[in-house]
């Protein structure tokens, strides 16, 4: 890693760094002001997207569309729609992309999808429906010309059978026509620097963005973790020692912690993010201001004065 004054991070300036953000649709009304607070806060970093998960089982589709069609109608951000392949038909499934497209979204986030019945339940596709993720990116292209991200693994797919089988599987995605690799979030760098090398020997050359997850709760995130096959490593889990009832405290170590991780991802030449943001904001917009970002009204206050 690059040292002292040749650290790239150092010397980041806005239009450096790209970053992208991950909200979930919400299921009350103070959760829906939470969110909405949280996109107002982040919007003026200008982010390259913004995504809207998905339930497993489609359990959030229509709560995820309303979101989804709000931020065309109220923002200038270009928003991502995920889509999954659980418990739908190939109808259903190209019924919903095709009133995304008529609503005016051109990127999907094409997910295999989780069951609906929760962890421990063997993934089963529906009858007459898509197989996996990449028999959805080439149906998706079949219907209209998306954009579409799909979702890698650093530490392999849970269900994988093993590191090769994992990557032959994200070929697949990427020859089906996906555009973009967005990877599910991880806390030791080494992981996703040797996936990355992995992909590319591979012969996969599309974008491929670290996931970014700062822990606002270090219980349940480190939960979060344990479910999607990635590591939480000792010295991180050490860090947040006696902090259980300190919440203030946990979003200083959180912000140093994440700033941390995706500086040293900065020196490693990355510079494209995507930041799970759990629609909180805060600790997002800090490990952005860090990395150079800037609000757009900040930089319309400095061009007026």
């Amino acid at each position: 890693m690059a040292q002292g004054n040749e650290r790239k991070s150092k010397l980041l300036g806005s239009g450096d760094i790209v970053v992208s953000f991950e909200f979930f649709p919400p299921k009350t009304e103070k959760m829906e002001e939470t969110l909405w607070s949280s996109i107002s806060r982040l919007a003026p970093l200008r982010p390259e997207f913004v995504s809207v998960t998905y339930g497993a089982g489609g359990s959030t589709r229509e709560r995820t569309h309303a979101t989804v069609t709000r931020l065309l109608r109220e923002t200038d951000l270009k928003p991502a729609a995920h889509l999954t392949c659980v418990d739908a038909s190939k109808e259903e499934v190209d019924a919903v992309a095709r009133a995304y497209w008529d609503a005016g979204v051109r990127h999907i986030v094409a997910l295999r999808g989780d069951p609906a019945q929760g962890a421990g339940t063997k993934y089963e596709p529906h009858p007459g429906g898509y197989t996996n993720a990449a028999d959805l990116v080439a149906g998706l292209k079949k219907i209209a010309n998306f954009e579409i991200s799909v979702a890698g693994y650093p530490e392999t797919h849970p269900e994988s059978p093993s590191v090769e089988a994992d990557i032959e599987n994200l070929k697949a995605k990427v020859d089906a026509g996906a555009d973009r690799i967005i990877t599910q979030f991880g806390f030791d760098n080494a992981h996703f620097l040797r996936y990355l090398e992995r992909a590319r020997a591979a012969g996969i050359w599309v974008p491929i963005s670290p996931g970014i997850v700062p822990i606002h709760n270090f219980k349940q995130v480190s939960g979060f973790a344990k479910r999607a096959g990635a590591t939480v490593p000792s010295w991180l889990a050490r860090r947040f020692e006696g902090l259980e009832d300190d919440p203030a405290t946990t979003h200083l170590v959180a912000a140093a912690a994440a700033t941390e991780q995706v500086m040293d991802l900065v020196d490693e030449g990355i510079k494209k993010f995507h930041f799970y943001t759990l629609n909180r904001a805060d600790l997002v917009y800090a490990i952005c201001h860090l990395l150079g970002l800037r609000s757009a009204r900040t930089d319309a206050s400095a061009n007026a004065a």
